[in-house]
């Protein structure tokens, strides 16, 4: 586990206009969810991993973008936040394993660290078995030789959601 110091500093327009985007996606899942229970064309085995890797992927960076947002804000919405966008990605049973690994290790359980990064990095990795992998890479320091750490992510093809998250 990595323990940096945090620096608190100005909250640069992107972060604040992915906040923004996050709590839009959350408000406008809320307000239609008949779309998301319309029936779906049945997929075939070779449409499912070529086409639904990459959102899945897409997923995982946005999930990170927003949540690092969330959590680099210290006020209560920013905790709020965080807290709805679990809810809206990660899957019941990952957000349960967070909690415990949290409780164990006094860090966050989604970053798996104390503190929050600086950037970050989604990298899509392989598919199979009605999952894919994707690496995240957080940065923790700048500079000439910057400080990473890696996470793999798994995301459920079908949901789109985030099923495990592990170093």
């Amino acid at each position: 586990m990595l323990q940096l110091r945090d620096t608190p500093g100005p909250r640069s327009r992107r972060q604040i206009g992915r906040t923004l985007l996050a709590s839009a996606l959350l408000t406008a899942v809320a307000a239609v969810p008949a779309v998301a229970a319309a029936p779906q064309a049945p997929e075939t085995a070779a449409s499912v991993r070529s086409d639904l890797g990459s959102p899945a992927y897409q997923q995982v960076a946005h999930f990170y973008g927003a949540y690092i947002d969330a959590v680099s804000d210290s006020t209560e919405d920013g905790g709020r936040l965080a807290t709805s966008l679990r809810t809206f990605y990660l899957t019941p049973r990952l957000r349960s394993e967070l909690n415990t690994w949290e409780r164990r290790n006094h860090a966050d359980g989604v970053l798996r660290a104390q503190n929050t990064p600086l950037a970050f990095r989604v990298t899509a990795g392989d598919s199979a078995a009605g999952h894919t992998w994707s690496t995240v890479r957080l940065t923790w320091s700048g500079g000439k030789h910057p400080t990473y750490s890696y996470l793999t992510v798994r995301s459920d093809l079908r949901t789109g959601k985030i099923s495990g998250i592990g170093d």
